[in-house]
């Protein structure tokens, strides 16, 4: 989602970060294969992993779940109940594929990563659209 604010000239306007529901790789920079396919595509990853807090829901206006499990474990955060329309499902904003999961490749090949990316770049594409 950085990399495609940038291209449209809103990174002034659109804040964009990214956290975990479980507390695996904390501190770590993103995955190596994950890194390697986003630079084939032009797209930089920087940052390093984080958990997803309760403060969370206060400091960002939309929270997108890559998937219904990680949604679901969002929603159990906000006790309140306050917060519920902010959280959606990324793949909601795809306009190409018709996933309704981001699937994890951290298992599988180089070819899962590639997906992954062209997923998440169609469902990045139609939420900046409709932000627009």
């Amino acid at each position: 989602m950085n990399h495609l604010a940038k291209q449209a000239g809103l990174s002034d306007h659109i804040e964009c970060d990214s956290a975990g529901t479980s507390s695996y790789h904390i501190g770590s920079p993103p995955d190596q294969r994950m890194t390697l396919a986003a630079k084939q595509q032009g797209i930089v990853l920087q940052g390093q992993a984080r958990q997803f807090q309760v403060q969370d829901f206060q400091a960002f206006d939309l929270i997108l779940a890559m998937d219904r499990q990680n949604y679901r474990a969002m929603l159990r955060l906000d006790r309140s109940g306050q917060f519920q329309d902010k959280v959606r499902l990324i793949c909601d904003f795809c306009t190409t594929y018709g996933d309704q999961d981001v699937p994890d490749p951290y298992y599988g090949g180089a070819d899962g990563f590639v997906y992954v990316l062209d997923l998440l770049s169609d469902a990045c594409a139609g939420l900046l659209k409709e932000l627009a």
